[in-house]
């Protein structure tokens, strides 16, 4: 699994700052929806009831909402990119400017598993963050990303 298996160019999103957590969740649910033609009040239903299990802020000004969709047959990424921080009660408390999405097949188990681990460890490095803060253009971002896996592989 690669993070350019999972996140297409066209997936990669920078938005000002939304209001709250809340519309954020709804600005992701919408872009999902547009992007990987999904019913975009059930993408928020699934990160809403998600969220409910416990936050998906990780830290860092980072967080990792997702959920598992009945309408998907593999596992898909949206990386979004927010110009201004904003509250997302992360586990430490430290506002987030920096989300990626995933979303799953219902029954994709391990491979839903592998996904986060796969996102987590690539935006726990504390310098992609810092290079992807840096380059508010999408292609840029989504080079970034691609290539900093690529590099990890070589």
């Amino acid at each position: 699994m690669t993070l350019s298996g999972i996140l297409p160019p066209k997936a990669v999103k920078v938005l000002s700052a939304p209001s709250s957590k809340k519309r954020l969740l709804h600005d992701i649910a919408d872009l999902a929806a547009g992007i990987y033609d999904l019913p975009a009040r059930g993408v928020l239903d699934a990160l809403i009831e998600r969220e409910g299990l416990g936050p998906t802020g990780v830290g860092h000004g980072v967080a990792l909402p997702h959920a598992r969709i009945p309408e998907l047959d593999r596992v898909v990424g949206l990386f979004v990119m927010l110009e201004k921080p904003i509250d997302y009660d992360a586990v430490d408390r430290q506002p987030v400017d920096i989300t990626f999405s995933l979303f799953a097949p219902m029954e994709a188990g391990v491979m839903h598993l592998k996904a986060l681990a796969l996102v987590s460890r690539t935006l726990r490095n504390a310098d992609l963050c810092n290079k992807l803060r840096a380059n508010p253009d999408p292609a840029k971002l989504h080079a970034i990303l691609t290539e900093a896996q690529a590099d990890k592989a070589a």
